[in-house]
């Protein structure tokens, strides 16, 4: 019976399954959670690679869960490559009767995956060296290895590998942590932008903290955790200092504009809710932010369109593009600015787009390219079957209840019609019988503080005295034009969820 772990069938699987944990472990280590991670290209590919109604169909019933889900088999399949190159590796060396090809043969295999799969020559070497480490150990154990006891000592070494592969990752993953931009508000820095007005930020986060309901469960008007959805699950990781947009196509004369330039123009902050097209009725992807920065409106006078179909392309720089008719992104904005500080990496640093009235995704972060097309063209989820370029659904969501100590029942929520504004919400306590107005909280402001915010939410509330057994509240909002929301209930595909929300009490 050999001692050797490595001639073995089992013992080589287990080097190379472990080699592949090291070999991930050291990718995250130098790269952090960027697209540079040895797992995210191949993440990428399998998004774009799967049909559209498996897309939509996930997006429909899994939600963000089917992002990670696909994110986990293309770290799976990572891992895979990485263990059979340690593998080839091995038996290569037992071949050839050379001990140094297995950890050479599993440094110079894996760093050529890492390098055909991500382009980083320096950051390929991560998951190589890594890797290489766990079979080298293999074979260091195997040479220490003893024939009084081969059992238990191949067995001291099977768990000594596992052990190095288990250490590698976790300090992989602490170091990886350290390496990741942060992609949330929570820790960017303060904005500083010599065109916006910093002032009036604090000012307008005062006014919609002071108009928020009372309503302690749910986001106050500007939201405490912003929803993101984005095609790939590793957002971009780009360099104010080396972004630029252009705006292409059918236009006059081209205009390329700079990060610093962009910030020396005179900036608007401005209430914007955002809905995502792909989420359920009384779903909770809709959120509200106070965003800086430049309307687009002068920028495209400047270029001068001359669009043959009135439409346009906005391309990002994780190749999502999204098509819609050019008058609508007239009155949009390039933010750099999200709630007083930088724009987060994961909404789209260092400028997305807003465009007023629309679906969440319209709204195009990591923004790199303006196209102004001659011909319509298929947007990235139009593609896929959603038609989500449109007017942005009317809704009035009902996430909040409580009971109040003299037993009167309290239910609210948000409201949102995206440019037709709320005028009212209509509360119904039993079935959709009777209605009776809700309240609201006051308009956000607009830009110039001269009347309300045109594309924001309001908070509504409505107590009332329950009846005794079982009864349905229903809400339903009311436009400023008079019309009350569609009460036919759709699901979210193809075009966005709408009807009314209800909710049973017994």
């Amino acid at each position: 019976m050999t001692d050797d772990l490595l001639e073995t069938p089992g013992g080589r699987l287990l080097v190379s399954a472990a080699a592949a944990v090291a070999g991930l472990a050291g990718s995250y280590a130098v790269t952090g959670y960027a697209p540079s991670f040895i797992a995210s290209p191949i993440e990428r590919a399998l998004a774009r690679a799967m049909p559209g109604i498996v897309v939509s169909t996930a997006i429909s019933t899994l939600g963000s869960l089917g992002q990670q889900l696909n994110l986990l088999l293309a770290i799976a399949l990572a891992g895979l490559f990485i263990a059979l190159a340690a593998r080839a590796a091995i038996l290569t060396g037992q071949l050839a009767n050379n001990r140094a090809l297995p950890t050479v043969g599993t440094a110079v295999v894996t760093w050529g995956i890492g390098v055909v799969l991500t382009g980083e020559v320096a950051l390929a070497a991560g998951p190589a060296v890594a890797a290489a480490a766990v079979v080298a150990l293999a074979q260091t154990l195997d040479g220490f290895g003893t024939t009084t006891t081969p059992i238990s000592s191949k067995r001291r070494r099977a768990l000594s590998t596992v052990g190095a592969a288990v250490g590698a990752a976790t300090l992989g993953y602490v170091a990886g942590n350290q390496r990741t931009v942060i992609a949330t508000g929570d820790d960017a820095p303060a904005l500083t932008a010599p065109g916006a007005d910093l002032a009036d930020v604090e000012e307008k986060l005062a006014v919609a903290a002071d108009y928020s309901l009372e309503l302690d469960d749910i986001d106050p008007l500007v939201s405490e955790s912003f929803y993101e959805v984005d095609i790939n699950s590793i957002d971009p990781e780009l360099s104010a200092g080396d972004w630029s947009l252009s705006i292409t196509g059918a236009v006059e004369e081209e205009v390329t504009l700079d990060y610093a330039d962009l910030q020396q123009m005179d900036a608007e902050n401005r209430f914007v809710t955002l809905r995502c097209v792909g989420e359920r009725l009384n779903g909770y992807k809709t959120d509200t932010a106070l965003w800086t920065g430049v309307p687009v409106d002068s920028l495209l006078e400047e270029a001068g369109v001359q669009s043959g179909c009135e439409c346009v392309m906005l391309r990002a720089a994780d190749d999502y593009y999204e098509e819609f008719p050019i008058d609508a992104l007239r009155g949009g904005l390039l933010a750099y600015g999200m709630n007083g500080t930088v724009l987060p990496r994961g909404h789209g640093y260092p400028v997305r787009a807003l465009v007023p009235g629309h679906w969440g995704e319209v709204n195009v972060k990591w923004l790199s390219e303006i196209e102004v097309l001659d011909r319509e063209a298929e947007g990235y989820w139009e593609q896929r079957g959603w038609q989500g370029t449109g007017p942005v659904n009317p809704v009035a969501k009902l996430h909040h209840e409580s009971t109040r100590p003299d037993g009167r029942r309290r239910v609210g929520g948000h409201a949102y019609a995206g440019l037709r504004g709320v005028e009212r919400v209509e509360v119904s306590t039993d079935g959709g019988e009777t209605w009776a107005d809700a309240t609201l909280s006051d308009r956000l402001p607009a830009a110039s503080g001269d009347g309300p915010a045109e594309d924001a939410w309001r908070q509504w509330e409505y107590t009332y005295d329950p009846p005794a057994g079982g009864h349905t509240v229903v809400v339903r909002m009311v436009d400023r034009r008079g019309e009350v929301q569609p009460e036919a209930e759709t699901d979210a595909y193809p075009s966005g969820a709408s009807g009314w929300v209800s909710k049973q009490y017994s």
